[in-house]
């Protein structure tokens, strides 16, 4: 499967064959070939709205700050802002 490494190729195959909605991808590449395969993917930021949807999390946005600034996770900050908006927090 294209440049992908081995654990998200091996992801797509296997959540396409357990018929699976949705997918956990973070990965440009990734998502796009999930999509192709007909799967949802979803990256950490999504997974994050959605807990504090279901009440799991008062807030993302410490999260997202260690994202960035601990894991080195690159959020731009047009996308930092808009997940804040989802959030219903203030950037």
């Amino acid at each position: 499967m294209s440049d992908l490494d081995r654990g998200e190729s091996e992801s797509i195959v296997l959540a396409s064959e357990l018929e699976a909605d949705s997918i956990l991808l973070d990965e440009k590449e990734g998502r796009n070939i999930a999509r192709r395969a007909n799967l949802k993917p979803l990256g950490v930021i999504g997974v994050l709205l959605e807990a504090k949807n279901k009440n799991f999390i008062k807030v993302i946005s410490p999260y997202l700050d260690s994202l960035r600034q601990i894991a080195g996770f690159r959020i731009g900050d047009p996308l930092y802002r808009y997940a804040l908006k989802l959030a219903d927090e203030k950037s």
